[in-house]
């Protein structure tokens, strides 16, 4: 027989459990809906405003953690009625050869087995030759590298597979390295003040939609804010939507201003209203993001030209026109470039994702078939993964 006592104890902790668990329940709805009330019914941010309310990178995480199951606090524990403090997990060293394993991967093999060989023969060209082909090297490219080094070696210069590989290194960073990579920063050289007029810069940011066209503008504006400028964000893409909300985000974490137009609304009188604002408070730097619609391709170009015409307008002055590529498409992107080469005078090349793919040698292509050069990489998903493009570093990340 039960003891009453035991019974009527355990009686005493169902009923406490039943009570405490729903207050529990109820004070954290009251908590996280006190929090969030009026995030749900915010208004459209009005032309020219920042969008001061956006999410602050430890919400985002905070949020992240919360749909799939972390604990918010930093020790494991569940934290009720306290803001939890979240340490951040240090983050991975960004390098060339850290993110491009891919890419070095589809050339390991072929140079593997050129090194293998007692000597060079017929084999070892086209060994040589199909690793070039498929990693996006392009063919006027390889066909250049090869012919080189076939000369090289008839006349005595390379012997031995190793010296040939080794050659073919070198070569790749020759190739990479001719073209001028600067970005023009304020108050460098390749930003020039024409008269005693403080005059604005501008970035232009073209390409087509879905490359990480507006991404790449709130890195770089990240980048230039650490530096201590002063930057303004222009949201040119006025078409697609949510384009505004995305670069007002960006501008909140890059500690940066925004000038929005109306959705749909012309990019160009944005692009102004930017360098003027930028010009009356204090701005050294306008990056516009613009819209990449593909299929009307004669309205796409003439917007653009539009856009540089209004954004070279004084006080702006246009030093850099940026093409943002996604170097997971190959050789589909050189043929996107080729539209918005006929619109604005290109630059430099921005080249997304290049951590995702194992055809590295886009990057050969874009500098040897449209003749510009990249300036900058993006190496992962991180607000600090997009960096300047260093020849010898990513040639020897792939070899």
């Amino acid at each position: 027989m039960s003891d009453p006592a035991v019974v009527a104890s355990a009686s005493d902790v169902v009923i406490a459990l039943v009570i405490a668990v729903p207050v529990l329940v109820v004070g954290g709805g009251v908590a996280v809906g006190l929090r969030l009330r009026g995030r749900g019914t915010k208004s459209r941010v009005p032309a020219g405003e920042v969008a001061s309310d956006a999410p602050t990178d430890i919400e985002l995480d905070r949020s992240a953690e919360a749909q799939d199951g972390r604990p918010a606090g930093g020790d494991g524990t569940p934290q009720v009625g306290a803001v939890a403090v979240l340490e951040a997990e240090p983050a991975e060293p960004i390098s060339y050869r850290s993110r491009l394993g891919k890419a070095r991967g589809l050339l390991s093999g072929y140079l593997g087995a050129v090194r293998s060989k007692g000597k060079v023969d017929a084999s070892t060209w086209d060994d040589l030759e199909e690793a070039l082909i498929r990693a996006d090297v392009g063919v006027g490219a390889t066909d250049a590298l090869i012919g080189g080094l076939r000369a090289r070696v008839k006349s005595g210069e390379i012997v031995g597979p190793d010296a040939l590989v080794d050659a073919l290194r070198a070569e790749l960073v020759t190739m990479l390295s001719t073209a001028d990579a600067s970005l023009a920063l304020p108050g460098t050289a390749a930003a020039p003040v024409a008269d005693d007029e403080a005059p604005v810069d501008v970035w232009l940011f073209v390409g087509v939609n879905g490359v990480g066209k507006t991404t790449t503008v709130g890195k770089v504006a990240n980048r230039l804010s650490a530096s201590g400028t002063k930057v303004l964000l222009a949201a040119g893409d006025t078409f697609r939507a949510a384009a505004g909300e995305q670069l007002a985000l960006w501008a909140s974490r890059a500690d940066a201003d925004i000038v929005r137009g109306a959705e749909g609304g012309d990019p160009s009188a944005v692009v102004f209203d930017a360098v003027q604002r930028a010009a009356s408070r204090g701005h050294a730097v306008v990056l516009a993001d613009t819209a990449g619609r593909l299929h009307n391709k004669v309205n796409l170009i003439e917007e653009l030209k539009k856009i540089r015409r209004v954004a070279d307008r004084r006080p702006g002055r246009v030093v850099e026109v940026l093409l943002v590529l996604d170097a997971t498409t190959g050789q589909n992107g050189l043929a996107q470039a080729k539209v918005f080469l006929e619109a604005v005078d290109v630059s430099g090349v921005v080249l997304t994702k290049l951590d995702g793919t194992a055809k590295g040698g886009i990057v050969v292509a874009i500098q040897k078939e449209l003749g510009l050069p990249v300036k900058l990489v993006g190496l992962g998903e991180g607000i600090d993964d997009l960096i300047d493009f260093d020849p010898a570093a990513f040639v020897d990340a792939l070899f």
